[in-house]
């Protein structure tokens, strides 16, 4: 796995030129292999480390079809496949909503392997050094300057094609924030109350509701 040692730079994200359509059509076909091969793994546990601007922490994020359970220091995020719940520790509160396929872009790999259907450009990293023979990299870079993400970078293991990392410019923002795969596992599986908030475990928390 090839471990990202500082935060990418908004000039080389923001690098990728107008694309063809062989080209593009390449890196959606990679991007689709890699997003059936995630599901078909059934539930994943991803532990990563989280590279951003603030600094750097560590989380894990699990997964199963659309649902996902992510846990991210004092904050803990609950996604059914409709209502989000996210509690934060050091408010005791829990705010639910029903997140907007832009906000999931923020939190699910799953979402990020399909960001191209959503109006970005697509480029397919050429072959040019040793990482780039077991590793594909693919470029997502927006059209429009008003989308959140402005540019989205997601290295891919060829002979598993595994996520290993991911780079992510926000708009406003002049660095990526980078998300490392430390570790995974596959062939798990969990109830569907799992992805969902449990009050009775956080009895004292107030209640948000954003809906």
């Amino acid at each position: 796995m090839h471990f990202v040692r500082h935060l990418l730079p908004a000039a080389l994200l923001l690098a990728a030129l107008p694309l063809g359509a062989q080209q593009a059509g390449e890196a959606r076909a990679v991007l689709d292999r890699t997003a059936a091969a995630f599901r078909s793994m059934g539930g994943v546990e991803m532990r990563f480390t989280a590279r951003a601007p603030e600094g750097t922490s560590q989380g894990v994020i699990r997964l199963q079809d659309t649902k996902f359970f992510l846990e991210t220091g004092a904050t803990l995020t609950w996604f059914d496949g409709k209502t989000q719940w996210t509690y934060l520790a050091d408010a005791d509160e829990v705010n639910i909503s029903t997140p907007t396929p832009e906000e999931l872009q923020s939190l699910s790999p799953y979402s990020w392997l399909s960001l191209y259907e959503t109006g970005y450009n697509l480029k397919l990293s050429p072959q040019g050094t040793d990482a780039d023979k077991t590793t594909y990299k693919v470029v997502m870079n927006a059209r429009r300057r008003d989308m959140d993400i402005r540019c989205l970078i997601v290295y891919i293991d060829k002979a598993t094609l595994r996520l290993e990392k991911v780079g992510l410019l926000y708009r406003g923002s002049k660095e990526a924030i980078v998300l490392t795969a430390d570790s995974y596992k596959t062939g798990q599986h969990y109830a569907d109350s799992y992805f969902r908030f449990d009050g009775a475990a956080h009895p004292t928390a107030e209640t948000i509701d954003l809906r």
